[in-house]
């Protein structure tokens, strides 16, 4: 060979694709194509009429012919609105033949809600995503978390992606962009950054006129232990939903359906763990004398009564800082009394139910072994609510 022959320049490093299992092999963006040493001119010639590619979104390339399966639909629309991960783990450009690092220093992610799939921030092939600042979010969202009152996604002609307020992108015919002052953090579902349940119903819910289907949805959200009411309401307000009437009564419907809930899980708690049967739902009063207020479970023997704190924003407005201020205030005037007139008041959550049922009864049977320790209660009658 002679010295002065010239080199043959090397060949793009693209992926074989017959049969590839991960979909980044099947959908890139342009700046990845770059970094794999595919030039614009050469992207344009293979998406030609006849070529072997063709080009899904701006900026975004099918690396085959034929339609795109859901996984890469979704994967497309990623990238399409996301930031590529930088050099070295930095946001901002891609890496050149090794694995991207995350930057040492993080805020540990927030604990996914019950019936929450995640991956730990990574996607199952152990690579970071080469996106950031994009949340799959509606209906695509609870598709992906098992909702059955949506659509699977491969019935989506559209999928939501949530992102910041600042992003210079516009919607397309199969990607809407919803925008958002700040991103929440993502849940990890099969490998996909994910907005969290309330959020992606809230986006749901916005893109819904029929009331059936949006009850449908803030049903299943709650009885199926996706989220709390609570959380669902703040989404809705924060969305500006609750000016419409539909919206209004599904949320009545799912208020009472949270309280169910959770009134099942507080009846579920005294069966299996061997507590007292308590009376149920009744008005405790001082004979003759002051109505002392509502409680959920009463054990009369022990003086113990146990109180689910249920409240959400109620539709119709903001509930502001001071009126919850005057909520929470009234109701620890309540306990305060009660507790003077030698009554224990046990305050649970929706959420302690949920998530430490037997912890919750521990705290119950504390309190009701501790009965004899104290000075005999006051009489108080017991009336049905």
């Amino acid at each position: 060979m002679n010295h002065n022959a010239p080199l043959t320049p090397r060949a793009p490093q693209l992926p074989h694709l017959r049969g590839a299992g991960d979909v980044r092999l099947r959908v890139l963006s342009a700046a990845q194509l770059r970094v794999r040493g595919v030039t614009a001119a050469e992207t344009n010639a293979r998406c030609r009429p006849g070529g072997v590619w063709q080009q899904y979104l701006p900026g975004v390339y099918l690396l085959h012919q034929g339609p795109p399966t859901s996984e890469e639909r979704l994967h497309a629309a990623l990238l399409y609105a996301g930031r590529p991960v930088a050099r070295g783990g930095v946001p901002g450009a891609l890496t050149r033949g090794k694995v991207p690092v995350q930057p040492a220093a993080q805020e540990p992610p927030e604990q996914p809600e019950h019936g929450e799939q995640h991956g730990g921030g990574a996607l199952p092939y152990g690579e970071p995503a080469p996106y950031r600042d994009a949340l799959v979010t509606g209906a695509a969202a609870l598709a992906l978390y098992g909702f059955r009152g949506v659509a699977a996604l491969p019935a989506l002609d559209r999928f939501d992606v949530l992102v910041p307020r600042t992003r210079r992108l516009r919607s397309t015919p199969s990607v809407r962009l919803v925008r958002t002052a700040a991103l929440p953090t993502a849940q990890m579902v099969d490998g996909v950054p994910v907005a969290p349940v309330a959020r992606a119903v809230a986006d749901a819910v916005a893109q819904l006129t029929d009331g059936g289907a949006v009850r449908t949805l803030l049903t299943e959200a709650v009885r199926d232990g996706h989220c709390e009411p609570a959380s669902l309401v703040r989404e809705l307000t924060q969305a500006r939903l609750l000016s419409r009437p539909y919206v209004v009564d599904a949320v009545d419907a799912l208020l009472a359906e949270g309280r169910s809930v959770a009134e099942d899980r507080l009846y579920r708690m005294v069966a299996e763990y061997g507590l007292p049967e308590p009376v149920w739902n009744v008005d405790l009063r001082i004979p003759d004398g002051p109505y002392l207020g509502a409680v959920d479970a009463f054990w009369p023997e022990h003086a113990v009564a146990v109180e689910l704190d249920t409240r959400a924003p109620r539709p119709g407005g903001r509930q502001d800082g001071a009126a919850e201020q005057a909520e929470w205030a009234e109701y620890a005037r309540r306990r305060d009394h009660l507790e003077r007139l030698g009554i224990t008041v046990v305050h649970v959550t929706p959420r302690k139910l949920r998530d430490g049922l037997e912890q919750q009864a521990t705290v119950v049977r504390v309190a009701l072994t501790a009965a004899g320790d104290r000075e005999p209660a006051a009489y108080v009658a017991v009336l049905p609510r």
